[in-house]
């Protein structure tokens, strides 16, 4: 199995983080690879939308330091960066993740 990843981007500051999950589709984007616990393949990570949107999506979440993109076996999966969020912003991932688990009921 070849496993590459892209070289990690620090976490953005408080206010880009917060603006890269206020749009809805990355926010469900982050609650699924939260929900999971593991690296997703990027298709199952978004409905409703086309492969050039979500990428750009997922550049967004890149560069605010949420996700990382691996390549495995030629398949692109995106990872939640769990404890570079938890180091640099506290508790942050969990109440986000909690709160849009709510509100999908």
């Amino acid at each position: 199995m070849t496993d590459t990843s892209t070289a990690a981007t620090p976490v953005a500051p408080l206010s880009a983080v917060l603006g890269a999950l206020q749009d809805p589709v990355r926010l469900e984007m982050v609650r699924r690879l939260s929900n999971a616990g593991t690296a997703m393949r990027c298709a199952s990570l978004y409905d409703g939308i086309n492969k050039s949107t979500a990428t750009h999506h997922f550049k967004i979440l890149r560069e605010a330091g949420v996700t990382e993109r691996l390549v495995i076996d030629g398949q692109t999966y995106q990872r939640l960066r769990r404890e570079a969020l938890d180091e640099a912003l506290p508790g942050l991932l969990v109440s986000i993740t909690e709160a849009a688990n709510r509100a999908q009921g």
